[in-house]
C-alpha cells in the first residue's frame, strides 16, 4: 500500500480507514476527522461543548416493536389474572371462574400460593433467555431464535387454555398441574423470545459513531448514536407498555364476566400474530448471523487474562484484577504470534469490547434489588387492592395504572425532560438515569406501605384485613395510584436504561447474550422474592413494603457510590470500533463495491467503521 499515491489511498478508501485488516491485529488507530461523504466527526472539544441529538429510528425497528406489543399483550394479558385463578375459590355458582359482581376465582389456594407460583413464573420466564441468548450467538442467529421460542410460546398458552376450560377447573388439581406445565414451557418460549427481540430492534439503527448536523436553526449539534438507542429503547418500551394495557384491561374484565378461558384465549390469538409479522420482514431485518462460540472464546480470554493475577491473599487478587492491566496485556497485538493460543482468531477491538461488556455485566448485578419492587405490582399490590373498595372495579385492574403512566410519562422524558436537560448542559447518564430508577422505586413501596398501614388501622379485622370473612375497607382503591405512578417513573430510568446499557455495551456477536444476562437479573430478583414470601401474607404486609423501600433505596446508593466513574468513561465506551470475533469490523450504514471497476474488492464503511481492503 506504501506505493500508492495520496489519490490511489482515497480510491480504495485507505485515507478513511482506522487500520487495515491485517495480522496486527490491531484496528484501534487514530479515528478520521470525516467518513466518506465529507461528514465531520465531532472532535474532542465538540463532544464536550455541543448539544446532542438522537438520529431517526428506521422503520423496521416500529414493526419489531410491534412483534413485542403482541407479544407482551400475550404475557401480561395472562399473567395480570394468575393472582385470582391462583388465590380465589370458585364464586358460588360459577364455573368458569368469572365473579360479575364479586370476586373472581377458581383454584381457591390462598395468597402464599398465587405469591409462590407467580415468582416463580417470572423467575422462569427471565432465566431462560440466557439460552435463547446463547442458542441465538451460536447456532443459529437471533431472527430464528425468535421464530423457534414464538412456536413454543403458542404451544404453552394452548396449554393454559385448557387448565382454565370449566370441566378442568372443576378438579383444582389437575388444573393446577396442567396450569404448572404450560408455565414451564411459555416460560421456555418468553426467554428465548426476550434474549433477542431487545437486540434485533436497536440493530436496525446501523450508525454507530457520532457525526455533526446542523440544524435548521443554524444550531451545530451532534448525533449520537447512543442517544439514538436510547430512544429507539423508549418507544420499544411504550410498545410494551401498549401492549401490556390493552391486554391486562381487557382480560380482568373477560375474567370477571365471562371467565377465565376467555382471559388465556384471547392472549393466545394475540401471540399468533407474531410469527406472521416477522415472516412479512424476514427480507427486510438488519440480522447477525451466528458466529459460533463466542461465549466459550470470551471465557477463554477472561481465564487468560487471569493468568499469574490470583492469589491466595484476597487484596492481592483485588489489587492484581484491577491494576489498569488485566485487558491490555491480553490484546492480540501484544502477544507475538508464536505465543498466542489457537482460539486467538480475534483483534484488539474485540478485546476491549469484551472488556465493556463485563463492566455491564457488573452493572447489572445491583438490579435484582430494583426489580423486587417492581415484582410487587403482580402479587401484593392486586392483594391490596382486593381488600380496599373498589366501587365495583375488579382488583387487578389498577396495575393497569403502570403502563397507563409509563405511555403518558416515555413521550413526556424523550420530547420534554430529555432535551430540557440537555440544552441545561444537565448530564442525564445511564448510571445516574439507574440511580433515579432505584431512589424512585424505594418511594413507590414507601407509598404502598402507608396505604397498608392504613388499611390495618380500618379494617374491623385489624392486621388480618385479607381474611374471606373480613369487610373490605372503606379506603378507595385509585389510593394507590401513587405507588403505580412512581412505579413506571422508575422503569423509566432503570428498566429502559438497563436495555439501553445491555445493548450499547455489550460485543456486538453477543448482544443476545449480554441482553440475557441483565434479563436474569429479574429471575434472580425472584429467586430472591422467595425468602420474602413469608411477608407477603397479613399480618406482615407492612414489613413487605417497608423492607421493599428500604432495600431498593440502599441499593441505589451502593449502585451510584461504586459506578458512579463509568461516567467519565461513558463516550470512550461507546466509541469502540464495533468488530466481529474474527477481526473485521462490522458494517455501517452505507457501502460500495468497486469490483465493477475492475478495482480490488473493498468495503467502506459510514459513521467511521474500518475499511476493509483486500489486495
Amino acid at each position: 500500500m506504501s506505493g500508492l499515491s495520496a489519490s490511489d489511498q482515497v480510491a480504495m478508501g485507505v485515507a478513511h480507514d482506522k487500520s487495515i485488516v491485517t495480522p496486527s491485529y490491531t484496528n484501534e488507530l487514530e479515528t478520521p476527522s470525516t467518513d466518506l461523504f465529507g461528514d465531520p466527526y465531532p472532535t474532542e472539544d465538540e463532544i464536550t461543548t455541543l448539544r446532542r441529538v438522537p438520529g431517526k429510528v428506521p422503520w423496521n425497528a416500529y414493526t419489531v416493536a410491534f412483534v413485542e406489543l403482541c407479544e407482551r399483550f400475550s404475557y401480561y394479558g395472562s399473567t395480570v389474572v394468575f393472582t385470582n385463578f391462583i388465590q380465589q375459590p370458585l364464586p358460588a355458582g360459577s364455573s368458569t371462574g368469572a365473579g360479575y359482581d364479586g370476586q373472581s376465582g377458581a383454584l381457591g389456594m390462598g395468597q402464599r400460593a398465587s405469591t409462590g407460583l407467580t415468582t416463580f413464573n417470572t423467575f422462569w420466564s427471565y432465566v431462560m433467555p440466557l439460552l435463547g441468548g446463547y442458542v441465538a450467538d451460536t447456532y443459529w442467529g437471533r431472527y430464528k431464535t425468535i421464530c423457534v421460542s414464538l412456536a413454543i410460546a403458542i404451544f404453552g398458552h394452548i396449554l393454559m387454555v385448557i387448565s382454565s376450560i370449566p370441566n378442568v377447573i372443576a378438579q383444582p388439581n389437575a388444573s393446577i398441574g396442567v396450569f404448572a406445565v404450560s408455565l414451564v414451557i411459555m416460560g421456555i418460549g418468553t426467554g428465548g423470545f426476550k434474549a433477542n427481540i431487545s437486540p434485533l430492534v436497536a440493530e436496525q439503527y446501523k450508525e454507530t459513531r457520532m457525526t455533526m448536523q446542523t440544524l435548521t436553526t443554524g444550531e451545530r449539534v451532534i448525533v449520537d448514536p447512543a442517544l439514538t438507542a436510547s430512544r429507539i429503547y423508549m418507544y420499544f418500551y411504550l410498545m410494551i407498555n401498549i401492549g401490556a394495557l390493552v391486554g391486562q384491561i381487557g382480560m380482568v374484565y373477560s375474567e370477571k364476566w365471562v371467565g377465565f378461558w376467555l382471559a388465556y384465549t384471547l392472549p393466545t390469538c394475540m401471540l399468533c400474530l407474531c410469527p406472521l409479522v416477522m415472516w412479512h420482514g424476514r427480507n427486510r431485518y438488519v440480522t447477525s448471523p451466528p458466529q459460533g462460540s463466542v461465549l466459550s472464546k470470551a471465557i477463554s480470554l477472561f481465564r487468560y487474562a487471569c493468568r499469574g493475577r490470583i492469589s491466595v491473599n484476597p487484596v492481592t487478587t483485588y489489587k492484581n484484577l484491577n491494576d489498569g492491566t488485566f485487558w491490555d496485556n491480553v490484546k492480540p497485538s501484544r502477544i507475538p504470534p508464536s505465543e498466542r493460543p489457537a482460539w486467538m482468531d480475534f483483534d484488539d477491538a474485540w478485546v476491549s469490547q469484551v472488556s465493556r461488556g463485563l463492566k455491564a455485566c457488573k452493572v447489572f448485578l445491583f438490579y435484582p434489588l430494583y426489580w423486587l419492587t417492581y415484582n410487587q405490582l403482580n402479587n401484593n399490590l392486586t392483594s391490596q387492592a382486593a381488600v380496599m373498595n373498589t366501587h365495583g372495579l375488579p382488583n387487578d385492574v389498577l396495575s393497569n395504572l403502570d403502563p397507563f403512566a409509563l405511555i403518558i410519562l416515555i413521550p413526556v422524558c424523550d420530547l420534554l425532560v430529555y432535551p430540557a436537560l440537555r440544552k441545561a448542559g444537565i448530564r442525564f447518564s445511564p448510571i445516574r438515569k439507574i440511580f433515579a430508577g432505584f431512589l424512585t422505586g424505594g418511594m413507590s413501596m414507601v407509598w404502598a406501605c402507608v396505604i397498608q398501614y392504613c388499611i390495618y388501622q380500618q379494617s374491623t379485622c385489624g392486621t388480618h384485613a385479607s381474611d374471606p370473612d373480613c369487610e373490605p375497607v372503606d379506603i378507595n382503591v385509585w389510593a394507590q395510584t401513587g405507588s403505580y405512578i412512581l412505579i413506571a417513573l422508575s422503569e423509566i430510568f432503570a428498566s429502559i436504561t438497563g436495555l439501553e446499557y445491555a445493548f450499547t455495551k455489550a460485543p456486538a456477536n453477543m448482544r443476545s447474550m449480554v441482553m440475557a444476562v441483565f434479563l436474569l437479573m429479574n429471575a434472580a430478583s425472584s429467586a430472591l422474592g422467595f425468602a420474602f414470601v413469608s411477608l407477603s401474607a397479613d399480618p406482615l404486609l407492612v414489613w413487605n413494603y417497608g423492607v421493599m423501600a428500604v432495600l431498593a433505596t440502599v441499593g441505589g446508593v451502593a449502585f451510584y457510590l461504586w459506578f458512579r466513574g463509568l461516567d467519565k468513561d461513558e463516550d470512550k465506551l461507546n466509541q469502540i470500533p464495533q468488530s466481529n470475533i474474527d477481526g473485521e469490523v462490522i458494517k455501517g450504514e452505507k457501502e460500495w463495491d468497486a469490483e465493477k471497476e475492475g478495482m480490488a474488492t473493498q468495503i467502506r464503511m459510514h459513521a467511521g467503521e474500518k475499511t476493509t481492503v483486500k489486495l
